[in-house]
Formats: C-alpha cells, structure tokens, sequence
C-alpha cells in the first residue's frame, strides 16, 4: 500500500502528464519537421492531418472540414498551402460544380507516404511496445481527454 493518499498520487500524475504533454508535442513536431519534404510553405500539424486524411482518396473541402472538426476558411487556409508546395490538386466537383474536389497529386503519393509514415515512427515505435490492450487504453484515455476539452468551456 502506498504512503501517499489516493488523491496525492491523482494529483502527481496529473501534473506529470500535464508536464510530460507540452514536451511531447514539442518532440513530434520536431520529428514532423525533421521528416518533412522541401517545401516553399511551412507545414506543420493541420496539413499533416490533410495529407492523412487525403491519403485514403479525394474529398470534397466541406467532407475534409468535418473530418478534421474545422471550419471552411481554415481548411482552405491549410489546403492553399499544400496547393502552393504542390502536394494537392483542387478540382471542382462534376456532379456539383460549387463544391471542390481535393487530392494528392499521383506524382507526389510515394513523397507524402514516406513523410507521413516517417512523421508518425516515432509514435509507432513506441506503441508497438505495448500490449494490445494497452494501446487500446491509451488510445482510449487520449479519446476521453479530446472530448472532455472539447467539451469544456474556457470563458467559464
């Protein structure tokens, strides 16, 4: 049995984890940098979840938004960008010519995969040293925190 009360030992691994969360956001990023393409544009998380999200095949802007639970200008923001590195191509919609068409170019699929899964190495290695059930726990507590923020208020 441990010496510290219940709440003591919550508290320590709150404040850990608060700790240890800024440093591994930190570390991906430079990891993401690190294996990023040249690029006339900086790239950093949100065009990384774009590619993500394009490597399973065209979209539409609006169907890329609610993927990625952001708004229209900003995922047009993002895509402008990767329009400009050229790593999409927009098309307009033939079946409904307001909408857009987004996808990787055939030319730039192989360069993406690679800085995607070299992006993502990392995390991956580290998983792989768990058992399944606790890559399943850990995907669930990260799950559980998105929604607990997401649902929080910070003007409260």
């Amino acid at each position: 049995m441990s010496s510290q009360p219940e709440g003591s030992q919550h508290s320590a691994l709150c404040l850990r984890l608060m700790q240890l969360f800024p440093r591994v956001t930190r570390g991906m990023r430079r990891w993401q940098d690190h294996a990023a393409p040249p690029s006339s544009a900086p790239l950093g998380p949100r065009h990384i979840a774009a590619l993500e999200q394009l490597r399973g095949g065209p979209v539409t802007v609006g169907e890329l938004a609610s993927r990625l639970g952001l708004t229209l200008p900003t995922v047009s923001g993002v895509l402008a960008d990767l329009d400009r590195a050229g790593f999409v191509e927009r098309h307009p919609d033939p079946a409904d010519r307001r909408r857009t068409i987004v996808r990787i170019p055939c030319a730039q699929a192989a360069l993406i995969g690679e800085w995607l899964d070299g992006a993502a190495a990392p995390l991956a290695r580290v998983l792989d040293k768990l058992a399944p059930s606790e890559q399943e726990a850990f995907l669930k507590a990260m799950d559980l925190l998105e929604t607990e923020l997401r649902g929080q208020d910070p003007q409260c």
